[in-house]
């Protein structure tokens, strides 16, 4: 029994940030319906390669990225643009306790699956809706990407090597940080509006905006500037408020330090056989290092050049500064603690029983997450939901299939 046993979610969004959200409510124990387009199903499932391979380690049809964001969910093909397809998820809504989309500012109002519309047939449905720049507002209208957000939120104002090194210049992140954080906001919006459901009696409208997201996950960065007036540059592997915390070469690879504190930075110079480094006055503290950035940098970075990562590794771990290797994900995924934390599970697909994946990150003592089934195939829970959960006789759902409203995967 996972913590949100019994609550039922309707998911419609596709690509990343309301699918990552369903994935959580999913794992959590939420019973999740991923509504599809026939045919085509989820953009995510045509981005590929690479392809999960079947038994046999031939290549599937089953995208790797769709995967990677639909586990736990049954998947519904159902034709949106219909009006039949709009009356079969009306229905589905009268018994649902949660509603994902992602579709622009008031697009499903013509289909009559916006808020409004449904709020009428379900009072507690919490209903969240995921965008670029959410339901009001001058750009409320338009798409939105997590590239562009990037950019227009300030993350890759900040990511990257400074303009005046060598591959300096504006960075997004290995991946869609502004879709998954969305993501994660979402289910906690959801969650928080389904407590608020137990002392009211009412679900609510969750409205999230990627870019609300990007600006909020600036942190420091963003009050910084507001503290300063001084507009954040980037600093590669550097932070910029801390001083030593970047990324050092030793003579056969890089590594890093993260040196939190002065008594850390005391620990580091003795552990490195630097310990007058910590006594000079332009050391002595961090807000001195920060101001002192080039100099203190430059010291370290060519002592640790006459020596090997792993030795430096080993001095600085044993004085317990944090440091450690930049593994590949291959070597991230072999790492020992991510073996002991469970990390890596086997989700039996039906076209793959040895079907692997990385698991969810929440551990919790009394409803820990199960991983009940693999991201389905397209269309694959049409009939079963649609029989159960409406009623729908065989000749109904044949009816359906034939003027293309529903569509059943063949296996």
């Amino acid at each position: 029994m996972g913590a949100l046993t019994g609550i039922r979610v309707l998911d419609l969004s596709r690509v990343l940030a309301g699918p990552w959200c369903g994935q959580i409510l999913a794992d959590l124990g939420a019973e999740v319906i991923k509504v599809e387009r026939p045919g085509s199903g989820d953009d995510t499932r045509g981005w590929g390669p690479p392809w999960m391979k079947d038994g046999d380690g031939e290549w599937t049809a089953e995208a790797s990225y769709y995967q990677s964001a639909n586990r736990g969910k049954r998947s519904v093909a159902i034709d949106l643009a219909s009006a039949e397809g709009q009356e079969l998820v009306r229905a589905l809504v009268a018994d649902c306790d949660v509603l994902i989309e992602n579709y622009k500012a008031g697009s499903l109002k013509k289909y009559g699956l916006d808020y409004a519309t449904l709020a009428e047939l379900n009072p507690r449905l919490v209903y969240c809706s995921i965008t670029g720049f959410g339901q009001t507002g001058p750009r409320a209208a338009e798409p939105g990407y997590d590239f562009i957000i990037q950019g227009l939120g300030g993350l890759m104002s900040i990511t990257g090597e400074r303009d005046d090194l060598p591959g300096g210049g504006p960075q997004k992140t290995g991946v869609a940080v502004a879709d998954l954080m969305t993501g994660l906001y979402s289910t906690i919006a959801i969650q928080a509006a389904l407590i608020n459901r137990e002392k009211t009696g009412r679900g609510q409208h969750c409205d999230m905006a990627l870019l609300d997201v990007q600006v909020a996950t600036l942190a420091n960065q963003s009050v910084n500037y507001l503290a300063s007036g001084k507009v954040p540059g980037r600093y590669g592997n550097a932070h910029a408020n801390i001083v030593p915390y970047q990324v050092f070469r030793a003579a056969d690879r890089d590594f890093i330090i993260a040196c939190g504190n002065d008594a850390q930075f005391v620990a580091l110079c003795g552990a490195i056989g630097l310990p007058e480094l910590s006594t000079d006055p332009r050391f002595i503290r961090n807000a001195d290092r920060v101001r002192h950035r080039e100099q203190v940098v430059e010291i370290l970075a060519t002592h640790f050049l006459a020596g090997m990562a792993d030795e430096w590794v080993a001095k600085i771990h044993a004085v317990k500064v944090p440091v450690g290797a930049i593994n590949n994900i291959a070597q991230a995924l072999d790492e020992p603690q991510i073996q002991a934390r469970d990390m890596l599970v086997n989700i039996p697909h039906p076209l793959n029983p040895a079907f692997t994946m990385v698991g969810s990150p929440i551990k919790l003592s009394e409803t820990p997450v199960e991983y009940q089934r693999p991201a389905p195939m397209l269309g694959q829970d049409t009939d079963a939901v649609l029989r159960d959960r409406l009623g729908l006789s065989a000749d109904q759902l044949a009816g359906l299939k034939d003027l293309g409203i529903i569509e059943q995967s063949p296996r």
